[in-house]
């Protein structure tokens, strides 16, 4: 629980942002003003910092329960609770690097190929590779709409993937820009590695079976592995590599996150997924990553703060294998 002073939500001034035309003349999409992460101050979350976050509140092909579209808020809003002191890094580390928040981007809902092509030209026209990105979510299907744009500045990228579900059809309910072909369509612009999979079709199963380019490591395989070797093989794969990591909530346990739209049982504990964040953030360069799929329900502001808090720890780990943070 946070002091008054630093939970106190802070919003951007009603005519910044309002209508942004950004480098190489591109008319953004529209804006919508929310709280800072963290509630951070002035000093510490303007475009100086060495973080930009970017919330996508998007969702046109949700396939069983809604409200992803309500996470972006949801986790901005969690955050002003969340405590800025660390343990595993051992300081406050978002005063250190700095977290500027932009205002939430509603994508145009005329179709889904539109609405990507919408966040793709937003990310674009953000100030990477200088900074690191955060996107978050929204339904999964921002993920690769935000790599695309990655992918410009970035030429030898790997997503790592978090999630119960494998992602890998090429088209579900008539589009292949579903949150279901998610990964299917980052193998445009990069190999996958997917871990905690634990739901997946057949044509999923036989595609990556065949696929030189996905390798999944099921939770019933990291459930088995009590020595977690797995760790050790996701250090290697990933050793000397740019990374884009991409985190859906359900993921983990419905334990430890329940608001979401397509939940499974048998998922990452806590501190299991906080293990394989710090062997991705140790082992590879993680240049931007997305947290998605929290679809926040009355009652749920447990999930909503989880959602916040694994987004700031995951931060943590970034900023720390980049030497950034002093303790």
């Amino acid at each position: 629980m946070r002091t008054k002073s630093h939970g106190a939500s802070h919003f951007w001034p009603s005519a910044l942002y309002s209508s942004l035309t950004w480098k190489k003349g591109l008319l953004m999409p529209e804006y919508r003003h929310a709280a800072r992460f963290l509630a951070l101050d002035d000093a510490h979350s303007g475009p100086h910092a060495a973080v930009w976050l970017l919330p996508i509140a998007y969702e046109m092909t949700t396939s069983y329960v809604g409200g992803a579209k309500n996470g972006p808020l949801a986790i901005l809003e969690a955050s002003a609770q969340v405590e800025l002191y660390d343990c595993a890094v051992g300081c406050e580390a978002a005063l250190q690097y700095g977290i500027h928040t932009l205002p939430i981007l509603h994508p145009t809902l005329e179709s889904p190929a539109a609405a990507m092509a919408d966040i793709t030209a937003a990310v674009s026209a953000l100030p990477v590779p200088e900074k690191v990105l955060v996107a978050l979510g929204g339904e999964h299907a921002i993920t690769p709409a935000v790599l695309r744009a990655l992918s410009q500045h970035y030429g030898d990228l790997i997503v790592v993937q978090i999630d119960a579900h494998a992602d890998l059809r090429d088209t579900f309910d008539g589009t292949p820009y579903s949150h279901a072909c998610a990964m299917r369509r980052c193998l445009d612009h990069a190999p996958v590695i997917g871990l905690g999979i634990r739901s997946l079709c057949k044509e999923e199963a036989d595609f990556a079976l065949h696929s030189p380019h996905v390798a999944l490591i099921t939770a019933e395989q990291m459930h088995a592995d009590a020595q977690k070797h797995y760790l050790d093989q996701l250090r290697q794969r990933l050793r000397g590599r740019k990374v884009y990591l991409t985190i859906d909530v359900d993921g983990l346990d419905p334990s430890v996150i329940s608001a979401t739209g397509t939940p499974e049982p048998g998922g990452l504990s806590w501190y299991d997924c906080l293990a394989l964040i710090e062997a991705i953030c140790t082992s590879g360069d993680v240049v931007a990553f997305d947290c998605v799929e929290l679809a926040p329900t009355h009652g749920a502001h447990a999930s909503a703060f989880a959602a916040a808090k694994l987004v700031y720890k995951t931060l943590n780990q970034i900023m720390a294998a980049r030497g950034m943070l002093q303790k």
